[in-house]
């Protein structure tokens, strides 16, 4: 079984790896990497690329979180599910075939946490949601769903190994957004223009 969980992980982090900013993108001849913020995500893409094909990015990213989860939900339980979640954040975030130069792992992050968190998972869209509405910022939108998030998983009682996931990918999207954060606290981050 640790062979098949290993497997697991690792084919979980090549999900995470997927490109898909890059490949909707580039069906534009545009280049994630080079254009608008330079973030391969779904945000950016957005921006860069139209309403439809950052909806497309955003929902591949969520899907490789789920997918992965999902495997390892069915096939080890809970602990796998969360280590499979963990992987395929990674790889998305850290892609080795791209030199590790990823995307933030929001969407990605919270495919993964409707597999195994399903109803709090309602909740912290339901923050994303105010505070982009609010603010305009869609990364102090996702910060700030992402600690809400964190918790209230943890509060929830779960078991270490999958808190100390929660933990440990909570800190990740912390530290990739650690220049939206500067630009926060400047003045200087910009908004979310929802007709763009």
């Amino acid at each position: 079984m640790i062979v098949v969980d290993v497997a697991l992980i690792l084919g979980s982090y090549m999900i995470g790896m997927l490109p898909s900013a890059h490949y909707v993108a580039g069906r534009k001849g545009l280049d994630p990497t080079r254009e608008g913020s330079g973030n391969p995500g779904a945000t950016n893409v957005f921006r860069v690329a139209g309403r439809r094909a950052g909806i497309m990015v955003f929902a591949a990213d969520m899907g490789k979180g789920a997918a992965a989860t999902g495997v390892g939900l069915a096939v080890g339980g809970r602990s796998l599910a969360a280590l499979c979640w963990a992987a395929a954040v990674v790889g998305h975030v850290l892609p080795a075939a791209r030199r590790f130069r990823g995307g933030k792992g929001v969407a990605t992050a919270g495919g993964g946490a409707c597999v195994l968190f399903g109803f709090l998972t309602i909740l912290g869209a339901a923050i994303f949601l105010l505070v982009a509405r609010l603010t305009r910022k869609v990364s102090l939108a996702s910060l700030s769903m992402a600690v809400a998030m964190a918790c209230l998983i943890l509060l929830s009682g779960v078991p270490l190994l999958e808190a100390s996931v929660v933990l440990c990918l909570t800190v990740l999207l912390i530290v990739r957004h650690q220049a939206n954060i500067r630009r926060l606290l400047t003045g200087d981050e910009g908004s979310w223009k929802p007709g763009s």
